[in-house]
């Protein structure tokens, strides 16, 4: 499970890969909740995996870095990678009892990995070595962080070589056209939906629920999830930011236009998700099957 992305500025998604649906739509989140953590400046990658702040589930890392011309922003390049182990109770950071994100391993709510362009390796050990729970294989760890490092430095590379043929304007304004017409093809869309619920129970006695209405006047539609179970005592509770990825995905597939998946596709999405609940938990929430079930 490994999958990559370009952020605008702001750190709306522009376009992804053909990767983990999940994986992918939730980590604006996570580029958002880095960006309100820290302040990288050229030079500095950013490491995340907290469930609470865009993360999925631990073993699913993130890194984040800017990308810029000179003293001019371009945007983001990110990547997220399941690695095979960061921790908890059981080797694979996957235990099927857990009832604390801390019994699933190791949580990084927003460090730099990388600084002025040195990999901050004793600091990630330390890291690594943290907690009741700290990861069985940091050796493992440290290689595929690196190897996550060398995907940003190819993205910012080829980003940069788009921006040196289009120049910089062009691309800022294609990074908009872009959201744009993704907004407006989601819009089309919800112009041949039509009111709905649902709810499925699982096999414990929770729920989820949803309820779209929609609004055929402006294009735009409400996903509600009221009546979804409060949160899980075990770790079947989805993080907030999975929940939007799977509205994001399934409103992605019902579009029948060839654009690439970005931010646009959710402005006529209107999210109501009750806080804390099994698809919104709280720490200390367990998450690790949320992400892999529920979602």
């Amino acid at each position: 499970d490994y999958s990559c992305a370009v952020f605008g500025p702001r750190g709306d998604m522009v376009a992804q890969a053909a990767h983990i649906p999940v994986h992918l739509g939730a980590m604006t989140a996570s580029v958002r909740a880095g960006l309100d953590r820290l302040d990288l400046v050229p030079g500095d990658i950013a490491v995340l995996n907290d469930p609470y702040l865009g993360g999925t589930h631990l073993p699913d890392v993130s890194l984040m870095a800017p990308v810029y011309v000179g003293s001019d922003l371009i945007g983001y390049v990110a990547n997220r990678g399941h690695h095979a182990d960061i921790g908890g109770m059981t080797p694979g950071s996957a235990p099927a009892d857990s009832t604390s994100v801390e019994q699933e391993g190791v949580l990084l709510d927003g460090e730099k990995l990388v600084q002025n362009g040195v990999f901050l390796e004793d600091d990630l050990r330390a890291l690594l070595a943290s907690g009741p729970y700290p990861a069985r294989s940091p050796d493992q760890n440290v290689a595929d962080l690196k190897a996550q490092v060398a995907a940003c430095e190819k993205g910012t590379v080829e980003l940069l070589g788009v921006v040196d043929h289009y120049s910089l304007a062009v691309v800022h304004a294609y990074m908009a056209h872009v959201k744009r017409n993704a907004e407006a093809s989601v819009r089309r869309l919800i112009g041949t939906l039509s009111d709905c619920s649902f709810t499925y129970g699982t096999d414990d006695g929770h729920q989820v629920s949803v309820a779209i209405t929609v609004d055929h006047g402006d294009g735009s539609a409400t996903i509600d999830f009221t009546g979804t179970s409060g949160p899980h005592p075990g770790n079947y509770n989805a993080p907030r930011a999975v929940c939007q990825a799977a509205v994001l995905y399934v409103f992605r597939c019902m579009v029948d236009d060839d654009i690439p998946l970005n931010a646009g596709c959710m402005v006529p999405l209107r999210l109501i998700v009750p806080t804390p609940s099994m698809i919104s938990p709280e720490y200390p929430s367990a998450v690790i099957a949320g992400n892999v079930e529920t979602s």
